[in-house]
């Protein structure tokens, strides 16, 4: 009876116990399962970097670390050995970070060791350096079992040049949308995620159960791109010069290879505030924008192709004002008559262009807008990056044609296109007539292997015909050497473009006095010879008194060109270096030091001999030279030794060292021989103290 009594006893209790458990206790006892719960956690692969064309680092995911303390391990409950090194380790943290003091640190470690918490999140985002560091430090020494020291590994995208390209490179976050190259190549960039298990503790926090389970990920791989970073740097502070001088809202530049398509460099700056650009959008890309007087180069492409005109054909611009319709077109000198085409391009008259276009397209502006689709600009570029922006160019049967739209779409209005997309015209002009896709992308790497490879992609290979192409050659060099752009001529080498200075409407007062401002542009390409790069520059609304082209874009195309040139051997002449030779085509000398001129002589092999004279050479040391049979004759002067001396015919260093021989001041103007001295010779020395030169 007592053994049945018992039994029901312990089967009561066991019951009570299985109530108490669910439905009394049930809470407690669930939160402390969920509290000791392990999940598999996704492992973030390290992102692959990107390079320039010369290997230089653009974007790179630089490793950091969340330091973690498991304060229930032996380094913290033996308080024997905490107390031991608690001091040195306050110190060396303190060393290390300088952002706490020692009792700081102190204090800090004092309080986890007794909450003693399994995981304490004691610093966020340490670099490996710092890392490593901390690694070797007292009790941090003795790992993570025994020292309390975890490392969980994450990474930070770090550009290493700043700002420059940084639309460009662009950037891939989540929930945001993708911009630039980060975004375009994201599943390529990324990798492949790894696998880890972790425990959840109290605390609601997940610690690594081991790291045997763990799946490691795979690094995401490398772009090489056509960037070279030291053209964009280049770029990128020309265009920031002039916006700064001009306190321009915007401001774009593009560097391409003319061959390849290849992107060297794309600038694209914001105005902040007065005297403070950044990298916000780009412009170059993402933008399209009516073109202006650029846009005139397709409209004399079109009308040189279909045989309506040509270069040498006059058109009467009638005094630089006509009127179409309901609206007046008006050049920017008014007054001219007559001109040929090729003065009104160098000049850019917009009256001739739109009176030529509308007269020969009016009855039939499908053929026209042919052209447009041809060149590729009734769609968007397709290239390499997200974000392109989509041009707007009107055909016979839009809704908003209307009888202004042929005069004003020939000079660059009533239509938009990206900067990117006109300098692919321009570009496909210095290539012989080849229109090529824009590049951005050479090749994917893996671990410094090449596993795919982008080329560029020729969209015509015929865009007019080969006698058109040299037309406008001539053309777009006329505008350097003579046109809106003379006063930036190079003397080092040729370029070649167009100028344009777009009116922009603003808000609701449109275009009229008061409400509008500029865009201005140059567009081009160098050496006009032999084009190698083409290059586009847009400076947007500049609020100084300047806002022509020439005076606001084609400075930073002058800029960019100038130091291409410099940095780029490839460019310049070969020197031709040959064994001395004998020459017919003897120089004449007009004065010089006789030591001088025969060094040179004997140095270039160019034989020479005194001629007869009634002064004998040893008697003065200066000579002049004419060729005579078929060797140089050095005839002596006696130059006047009593007054000031006659130096017109000398180059300038021998006559600036005879006239402060006398005890003149000697100032020089322009460049080459003397060709008029202010004081006559033989005039008295001690009337004078100064003497002017003018060299030609």
């Amino acid at each position: 009876m007592m053994v049945f009594s018992g039994m029901l006893f312990f089967a009561a209790w066991i019951i009570y116990s299985l109530i108490n458990i669910q439905f009394i206790e049930g809470d407690k006892w669930r939160k402390m399962s969920e509290e000791f719960t392990t999940r598999e956690f996704d492992i973030a692969p390290i992102r692959g970097n990107i390079f320039d064309c010369n290997g230089n680092l653009l974007a790179t995911s630089v490793p950091i670390y969340d330091i973690i303390i498991d304060a229930n391990t032996p380094g913290f409950t033996n308080t024997d050995t905490f107390q031991l090194h608690i001091d040195s380790l306050s110190i060396q943290l303190a060393n290390l970070f300088k952002d706490k003091s020692v009792d700081s640190y102190k204090q800090q470690l004092t309080k986890l060791k007794l909450a003693r918490k399994q995981y304490n999140v004691f610093k966020k985002r340490v670099s490996y350096r710092q890392m490593r560091a901390m690694s070797k430090f007292p009790i941090f020494r003795k790992g993570k079992y025994k020292g309390g020291f975890i490392a969980l590994p994450k990474s930070r995208r770090e550009k290493p040049f700043d700002f420059l390209a940084e639309r460009t490179i662009g950037f891939s976050q989540v929930g945001i949308k993708p911009v630039g190259l980060e975004g375009a190549f994201d599943s390529i960039l990324k990798g492949k995620s790894g696998k880890q298990i972790l425990q959840r503790i109290a605390g609601n926090s997940w610690i690594p159960i081991d790291d045997e389970s763990m799946i490691e990920a795979q690094q995401g791989k490398d772009l090489i791109t056509t960037i070279d970073i030291n053209l964009q740097d280049v770029a990128e502070h020309a265009l920031m010069k002039t916006l700064i001088e001009n306190d321009a809202e915007y401001g774009t530049a593009i560097l391409m290879e003319v061959s390849t398509g290849e992107l060297k460099a794309i600038a694209n700056l914001t105005r902040e505030s007065q005297g403070v650009y950044k990298e916000r959008f780009n412009y170059a890309i993402g933008e399209s924008v009516e073109p202006g007087s650029t846009f005139k180069l397709v409209s004399m492409m079109a009308l040189l192709n279909d045989g309506f005109v040509m270069p040498t054909d006059n058109v009467d611009v009638e005094g630089g004002e006509k009127r179409f319709c309901n609206a007046t077109m008006k050049d920017s000198h008014l007054g001219a008559g007559a001109m040929s085409m090729q003065y009104a391009f160098e000049h850019s008259s917009n009256v001739a262009f739109a009176k030529q276009i509308n007269h020969f397209y009016a009855r039939n502006p499908s053929q026209l807008y042919e052209h447009y689709q041809r060149l590729g600009l009734t769609k968007s570029l397709d290239i390499q990056i997200k974000g392109t922006g989509a041009p707007v160019v009107k055909s016979p049967d839009s809704r908003s044609w209307s009888c202004t739209s042929l005069p004003w779409m020939a000079i660059g209005y009533e239509l938009q296109l990206t900067p990117l997309q006109l300098l692919t015209i321009y570009n496909a002009v210095a290539n012989n007539g080849v229109l090529v896709s824009p590049l951005l992308v050479k090749k994917v790497e893996q671990e410094g292997r090449t596993v795919q490879t982008y080329h560029s992609k020729v969209i015509n290979k015929e865009i007019c015909k080969p006698d058109v192409i040299k037309q406008l050659r001539s053309m777009l060099e006329g505008v350097v050497l003579r046109g809106t752009a003379s006063e930036l001529k190079s003397n080092h080498y040729t370029y070649a473009g167009k100028t344009g200075t777009a009116v922009v409407a603003n808000n609701k007062a449109g275009y009229q006095l008061g409400g509008k401002s500029y865009r201005a542009s140059f567009c081009g390409y160098f050496p006009a010879e032999n084009p190698k790069y083409s290059c586009f520059v847009l400076i947007s609304q500049p609020r100084k008194d300047n806002y022509y082209a020439s005076k606001v874009a084609l400075p930073v195309f002058k800029e960019i060109a100038d130091k291409v040139y410099a940095s780029a051997l490839s460019l310049h002449q070969e020197l031709k270096f040959a064994v001395k030779q004998s020459t017919e085509d003897l120089p004449i000398i007009p004065m010089a030091d006789k030591v001088h001129i025969q060094t040179i002589l004997n140095t270039v092999s160019l034989s020479s001999h005194f001629h007869n004279d009634s002064i004998h050479e040893d008697e003065t040391d200066w000579v002049a030279g004419v060729p005579q049979d078929k060797s140089l004759a050095l005839a002596p002067i006696l130059l006047e030794v009593k007054g000031v001396p006659n130096v017109v015919g000398m180059g300038v260093r021998d006559a600036v060292y005879l006239l402060e021989r006398k005890g003149l001041q000697v100032e020089v103007k322009g460049v080459g021989k003397v060709r008029r001295q202010s004081i006559a010779p033989g005039s008295s020395v001690k009337k004078f103290k100064t003497i002017q030169i003018e060299l030609s």
